[in-house]
Order: C-alpha cells, then sequence, then structure tokens
C-alpha cells in the first residue's frame, strides 16, 4: 500500500480514484471523476454511528467487521476489476483518510492488489480547493457569452469546448439550468463543494490556458456561490452578445426540455407547480393566457409567452447592472456560423492585446 499527499495526487495526475465512504455522503460531495466502492451502505453508517455514540470505539468496531466481512470478497473484486480497466492502482480514500480507507487498503494489500491511499481523505483534499480558490486570479482575458434564454449559450460552450477551447461551463459545474424549469428532468444542483472541486479542476486541467470562455451567469448559480474572482472577471472581459429569432429559441427550449422528458407521467405537473411559483410576475391578461396553454399541453405557444413577458425582461434589467455597452454580436440562429464568427471575434481580440 502507497500513500500519497493530496499535492502528490494532483502533481502526477492519478485519475483512478475510489471513494469508500457510503453512498449518500458520495452523492453530497467527492473528488470529480471518484467512483463509489463503499465499505458501509448508508443504513449501515448509521448504524455504527449510532454504536459509536452509545457503546464507544471498540464496539463500533466489532459491528463495522461483522457488517463487511460477508461481502468484502466482492468489495475487492470491484478494486481488482478498477485496477485492471485503468492500468493504475486505484487511489482509495475516505473522510479524512480514517478507519474506513485503511481498512480497505489493507484488505486490498492482503489480497496482493496494488492500492493508493490519500492520507487526510475528502477533507484534505477539500482544503487545497479552498487554498486555491480563495486567492485566486484570472490573469488572461474572459470572453463572456451574454443573452436571452434559448439563444443556445450553453450549445456555443459545448461546441467551442469540444474545438478545444477553455471553457468555464459554470452552469454544467453548479448541476444548474437558469430558467426556473430547468430542473425538470434533471439532477440534484450541486452543492458548493462540488462546484468548487469542479471549477478547480477544470482550472488545473486549463491551468496554462491563453483565455477562457465562459457565459455571464448571476453572483448565485442554483446553490452554489460564484467565487469573487468570477465575478471579478465579469466587469473585466470581453462581451459577447448572442441573439437568435423568437421561433429559433422556442424550438430550441422545446427540443431541450419538453421533447426528452414529456413522456414522464410528472411532467405537466411540474411546469404547473414551477410555473405557479412565477405567475405572479407576468401580467394578469397574459397570465391566464399561460395556463390555458399549459392546460391544453401547448408547450410552444406556453413557451413564447414565458419568453416574451417573464424571461426576456428580467434578462434586460438584469444586464443592464453592469454592462453598458456589448462590443460585439454573434446571431446564433446557425451554430455553426456562430461559432465561426466567435472564434474570430476572439483570435481578433488576442492578436490586438
Amino acid at each position: 500500500m502507497q500513500e500519497i499527499t493530496v499535492q502528490e495526487l494532483l502533481l502526477q495526475g492519478y485519475a483512478n480514484l475510489v471513494d469508500v465512504r457510503s453512498p449518500g455522503e458520495f452523492a453530497r460531495e467527492s473528488i470529480p471523476g471518484a467512483v463509489n466502492i463503499p465499505l458501509f451502505n448508508n443504513e449501515e453508517r448509521a448504524r455504527v454511528g449510532t454504536t459509536y455514540k452509545q457503546e464507544g470505539q471498540t464496539a463500533a468496531q466489532w459491528l463495522g467487521m461483522q457488517i463487511v466481512s460477508p461481502k468484502m470478497e466482492s468489495i475487492m473484486q470491484a478494486i481488482r476489476q478498477r485496477g485492471e480497466e485503468w492500468g493504475e492502482p486505484p487511489t482509495i480514500f475516505c473522510w479524512r483518510g480514517g478507519m474506513r480507507s485503511r481498512a480497505m487498503a489493507t484488505f486490498a494489500t492482503f489480497s496482493g492488489l496494488r492500492v493508493r491511499r490519500l492520507q487526510g481523505g475528502y477533507r484534505e483534499y477539500r482544503q487545497h480547493v479552498l487554498e486555491v480558490i480563495g486567492p485566486y486570479e484570472l490573469r488572461v482575458p474572459v470572453f463572456l457569452l451574454h443573452g436571452m434564454t434559448g439563444v443556445g449559450k450553453t450549445e456555443l460552450l459545448r461546441r467551442l469546448e469540444e474545438k478545444g477551447y477553455p471553457v468555464l461551463d459554470l452552469e454544467r459545474m453548479a448541476g444548474h439550468r437558469g430558467s426556473v424549469f430547468g430542473h425538470i428532468g434533471k439532477g440534484k444542483p450541486a452543492n458548493q463543494k462540488m462546484f468548487d472541486a469542479r471549477l478547480f479542476e477544470t482550472l488545473r486541467r486549463n491551468q496554462d490556458a491563453a483565455f477562457f470562455v465562459m457565459e455571464a451567469e448571476s453572483k448565485r448559480i442554483g446553490n452554489a456561490i460564484m467565487p469573487p474572482f468570477l465575478h471579478d472577471a465579469k466587469h473585466k472581459a470581453v462581451h459577447i452578445q448572442l441573439t437568435a429569432p423568437l421561433e429559433v429559441r422556442v424550438q430550441r427550449i422545446y427540443d431541450e426540455y419538453v421533447v426528452p422528458f414529456s413522456w414522464r407521467p410528472d411532467f405537466a405537473e411540474n411546469v404547473e407547480r414551477a410555473y405557479a411559483s412565477i405567475a405572479r410576475r407576468i401580467p394578469t391578461g397574459q397570465a391566464a393566457l399561460l395556463w390555458a396553454a399549459i392546460a391544453e399541453q401547448d408547450w410552444r405557444t406556453a413557451i413564447a409567452s414565458l419568453l416574451v413577458y417573464y424571461y426576456d425582461p428580467r434578462y434586460q434589467n438584469k444586464q443592464s447592472e453592469y454592462v453598458e455597452q456589448l462590443e460585439h454580436h454573434v446571431d446564433t440562429a446557425e451554430m455553426v456560423k456562430a461559432v465561426q464568427q466567435v472564434d474570430a471575434i476572439i483570435e481578433k481580440s488576442l492578436s490586438i492585446r
């Protein structure tokens, strides 16, 4: 068994990461890219914790042994498979590099498997992330994409990323979409710890980048808060306004939110619940028409009304708070051309600097 520090983990680029904590802990936060091979499930972990509090460490350890022993062979099989698939010894970690990761690594070593164990566990990794993110400064140009709901900001970022551009997709890191309907069909949004970790890993992968491209976001993105250095970067960025005709925006939203998820029995109910949360902010006459469109499942009409009477006015008010003038405008009706235009803007801007 090889003991490694967080610094060694990052410097060597070890990627075969195994989180041995319970599924509940893993779901809340972990090192990006890690898989979960838990020593205890959620219920078992709770039982061991209760025993520790009521009867002490020795009793908790004995209970843990009784729980783990019958399933140790299957756990070791999973560890061995990870090593064979990756061609690299798994790096095992728990919350603070304590008993769970030590037990797993010890069993693996006795079984003839090569493994690494992360000293300090996830807690040490989290502390390192905070030490880097806290004082971080973006010393390279930032190209900020603006645009109303449906213009295709996320798709444009994805296409730029596929071309090798250094992209900061903050919505993806936060597991959040800006629309109040963005949660429909999606997983739970990330907490601050997972957002920070994903941002840290993205910055680390792109540490030699000459620039970054990101979407203009509010300070709060879902359940996460944007760090100060990104908020500052918004005010110093090269601003690019994306536009598209209303019918194009409606179709994009329909394709993204309705087509994949409208088959679900709870889809209409989720839409109604989401709309009810904002209905009071829509002009009375239009609100009644919107309710009717949703009731009839006339989704395109509902989407168009939401854009015109809710999202577009809110976007215009928010943007005017910190952007006095937009230097560049790109029509995203044809996304291939839009990528080419953004590419030209970036190349020209960098050549001037």
